[in-house]
Parts: C-alpha cells; structure tokens; sequence
C-alpha cells in the first residue's frame, strides 16, 4: 500500500532534518512533536522505499569495497586493494609499495621491531618510504639481486634511512647450492646477529610466490628436478621462502634447508605480517597463505583480489 501524502512528507521532512542536517533524533521529536521511537521507524522507511539511498563512494585508487570484503573474507587485520591499471607490473609494483609504506607508517611504531623479506612485489617500498619511525629493521631473508641492482639488503638500509633506526643485513644469498653450504652461511657473524634477532620481530612484510616459473623468486632459483620433487611434496607457494601447501601449512621439505631467511614459526610469532602480491596467476597461492593464517594483512590490486573472493579455487597446481 502506497504511504499516505501527508506521512510522506513527515517522512521526507525528518529524512532531511537528520541526513542533511545532522540534527539527532531527540531533536527531531521534540520539533515535529512526535515520539523519537517514530522517528526511528520513518527513518527505516525512509531508507527501505527507497526515499532515502546510501552509498559508499570509492576515493582515489583504493577500492574501499574490495578491500572491506577481502578483509571480512579473510580475517584479515588489514586489506587494501588497488584499483589502478594492472597491465604494466613495474607501475604497478611501484603503486603497490607506495600503499605499503602508507600502512606501515600507520602500524608500525618505535617499539617495533620491522622484518622485511625479498620480493619483487616489495621493490617499491623503499622508494614509497621517505619519512618513517625510528625502528629497528631486520632483513628477513637471503639476498637475491633484481636485473637493476637492487636488493634487501637496500630495502633495509632505505627503509631504516628513512626512520633513522638501525638497519641489521648480511650477505648471503636467498638459495644456496646445498643444505650443508647453507648451514656454512647460517654461522657467519653477521647472518647469525640477524637471525637471533627474527624471534623479536613484531611487523613483517613478505612476498608471496606460486610455485611456477616466473611467479616465485625461490621456484627461479632452483633446479628443474628441485622443482618437480619440491612440487611432489606438496608445495604449492611460498611465502618469501617459507614453503606452503594448499592449506597454508608450513612443509618440511628439503628444499627450506637451503633456504637462508625466516621460518613459518617465526613468522607465526608476529605481530602483524602483511604480504604484497600481484598477478592473477598467483591467485590459489595467495589464497593458500591466507588460508594458513600466517599472513595477517594483503596489498593488491582489484583482479586478483576478485579471484580471490569470487572465483572457484582450480583443483590444477597453482590455478593454473
């Protein structure tokens, strides 16, 4: 039945009264001389006919409804989701580093002790970060250097540049040839300082690999039959080389012996740990590492967070 003329001005009068001139519904009452319990059902039928509409209005590059749904689907503590053009991944790299640091200027505090690991997603960090905390900040992970030089160990010493914390780095690489070079490496000084030092880390930020070529630094690094027996065993994804199946568990595997950098424990100790990934081949990865728990915040771009929510998980490896 349509609402009565006159009540649907009252409704109309108290809608505007309320949404546009922020008055409460106790003044409202008191003015129009009827209950506030009325006014509470005008406003609802206000809202339910369609007299009054609500809507979200996303800002800038940050898709404000993606991200909500992506942090609810989740448990996530913190999702931001970026919608900007995706078809050029070192723009987009760069966008997404820049929306990093701005979480982490939000988090992270002097108390705090920062990890950061080696990924190409995390390359824009540094450059993003020009002011920051004075924290200490820990390299999480070996080195592996991109084709323009940079590394972690410059991602460290920028971001605690930025903050005028102290930066902790070693030298050594992200993969090394065997188990027993590896242990070799985990003895130098200034590895072992480092290493001591990843229990007391609070914020991490990681990567997140599929474990296909050219979608995981650790996959590229290894040998074809590493890859295939790695695979074998159930390894999925990695998270800057903890190595992960379907469900996100930390897997005992040959390979994380050679790998130099934090464990899926450690990184269970944390705080906050907040991945930045991008590509929507790496979809069942990111998936799996939401999945585990052991990532507690995603920086990405609207695609892949739509895969993430949306699409049904492939039963092939990796989604593919």
């Amino acid at each position: 039945m349509a609402q009565r003329p006159t009540e649907l001005v009252l409704t109309a009068r108290v809608a505007r009264m309320y949404y546009l001139d922020d008055r409460s519904k106790t003044e409202i009452a008191d003015e129009l001389a009827i209950s506030r319990f009325r006014v509470a059902r005008l406003l609802d039928s206000a809202r339910r006919s369609g007299l009054v509409r609500i809507e979200i209005e996303t800002s800038g590059e940050v898709d404000t409804d993606l991200s909500a749904q992506l942090q609810a689907a989740f448990g996530l503590a913190h999702a931001v989701v970026l919608d900007i053009p995706e078809d050029d991944h070192v723009v987009l790299r760069q966008h997404l580093g820049e929306a990093a640091a701005q979480v982490l200027r939000e988090i992270v505090t002097r108390e705090d002790v920062l990890g950061l690991a080696w990924a190409r997603s995390l390359s824009g960090i540094g450059t993003a970060l020009d002011t920051f905390v004075p924290c200490a900040v820990v390299q999480l992970t070996g080195a592996l250097s991109r084709p323009d030089g940079s590394d972690v160990l410059e991602l460290v010493r920028r971001v605690a540049r930025a903050g005028g914390g102290p930066a902790h780095v070693y030298y050594a690489p992200l993969v090394a040839a065997d188990a027993t070079t590896a242990r070799t490496l985990r003895r130098q000084p200034d590895v072992a300082r480092a290493a001591a030092l990843l229990p007391s880390v609070t914020v991490g930020v990681v990567g997140i690999g599929a474990w296909a070529p050219g979608l995981s630094t650790i996959f590229d690094a290894v040998e074809p039959d590493t890859q295939q027996r790695t695979a074998r065993l159930g390894v999925v994804a990695e998270i800057s080389g903890v190595l992960i199946d379907a469900q996100g568990r930390p897997l005992n595997v040959p390979l994380g012996k050679r790998v130099i950098g934090i464990t899926g424990d450690e990184l269970a100790g944390m705080r906050a740990v907040l991945a930045v990934a991008y590509g929507d081949e790496k979809a069942e990865a990111v998936r799996a590492a939401l999945h585990g728990g052991l990532v507690s915040g995603l920086i990405t771009h609207a695609s892949l967070a739509r895969r993430l929510l949306y699409a049904t998980p492939s039963d092939g490896p990796n989604g593919q």
